[in-house]
């Protein structure tokens, strides 16, 4: 197991079981050489928290959301950018060994890549499962 990833926050929401915080990478972000590549590119981005102890948090409280370790991490980066490279990448090069045109290889390996992120989209249950934010006031 890996160590912790952490992010401050602002909690945005309540709900039944669900907390929103409103984080800013900054610090982390501003030095790193391969920001434009990773798709954490500074800013503010909500997270959804699922935790039984939501009634223990109010809008404006000053929180810490972790990822518990950086096999979890590692993990999402895998499924959401390396994989639908592959496939991309796969499909493009199957499609030149079939002989089919330029642009018909191109659409092809854009439209299975298209399908795999729809096919992700509708398991995502299955990975807030997996991938979990603990959250933390400060």
């Amino acid at each position: 197991m890996g160590r912790r990833i952490e992010h401050r926050g602002v909690v945005e929401s309540v709900a039944a079981g669900v907390v929103m915080v409103r984080t800013e990478r900054k610090t982390a972000c501003a030095e790193c050489h391969a920001k434009g590549l990773c798709g954490e590119q500074g800013g503010e981005r909500l997270i959804r928290v699922a935790t039984s102890e939501a009634s223990a948090f109010a809008a404006g409280d000053r929180v810490i959301v972790a990822l518990e370790n950086t096999t979890m991490a590692f993990s999402a980066i895998l499924w959401a950018y390396i994989f639908p490279l592959c496939i991309l990448l796969a499909v493009l090069f199957l499609a030149h060994a079939l002989k089919f045109s330029d642009g018909v290889a191109a659409l092809a390996s854009l439209g299975i890549t298209a399908l795999y992120y729809v096919v992700l989209y509708t398991v995502r249950r299955y990975f807030e499962r997996k991938i979990k934010f603990t959250i933390i006031k400060e």
